[in-house]
């Protein structure tokens, strides 16, 4: 509240509302499967933000932007725990858990998408549907292929093209 903004936070709110649009398409819930709950919207924000923040770390001020990146979203999803009547003094903890969710999450997805141990659909149900992946095989085939598209559409992009 009283820090002084980075050059970098104005391009990161923008983003981030931006990437929480994109975790909001109907398509994941609909057809891909993602519960559409507290849980599942959070699993469906974690894996766009992931995607995200490994696109800004090949910026020049990477570390930077992606930092500026989950500092919103945190500030976002702290606000938003306050709303939906989450007591204050169980704010915190939750936020804490949430974010060190989102880094488990992130990281198994960046290593799945780089041909890591365990392959991506298989991430994909441990980790996007909230603790209750569909039984229907098409449903996590249809998650993998919008989330090889993102990836592959970010890479694509260009930095100031993120926010348009």
């Amino acid at each position: 509240m009283f820090r002084r903004r980075q050059p970098a936070d104005d391009f990161a709110s923008r983003l981030y509302e931006r990437t929480a649009a994109r975790a909001r398409a109907p398509e994941l819930f609909e057809g891909c499967g993602i519960p559409d709950t507290l849980d599942g919207r959070f699993d469906a924000l974690a894996l766009h933000a992931a995607l995200v923040i490994d696109r800004l770390h090949r910026e020049p001020d990477g570390p930077a932007l992606a930092q500026a990146f989950f500092d919103v979203m945190f500030r976002h999803l702290d606000l938003t725990l306050r709303e939906i009547g989450v007591q204050d003094l169980g704010v915190g903890r939750r936020i804490k858990i949430m974010a060190e969710g989102f880094q488990g999450r992130a990281l198994a997805y960046r290593e799945a998408l780089v041909g890591g141990p365990l392959p991506l659909a298989e991430v994909l149900r441990r980790n996007a549907y909230g603790g209750r992946p569909p039984a229907d095989a098409d449903k996590v085939a249809r998650l993998e292929a919008h989330v090889r598209f993102e990836a592959e559409r970010l890479a694509r992009t260009v930095r100031n093209d993120l926010i348009k």
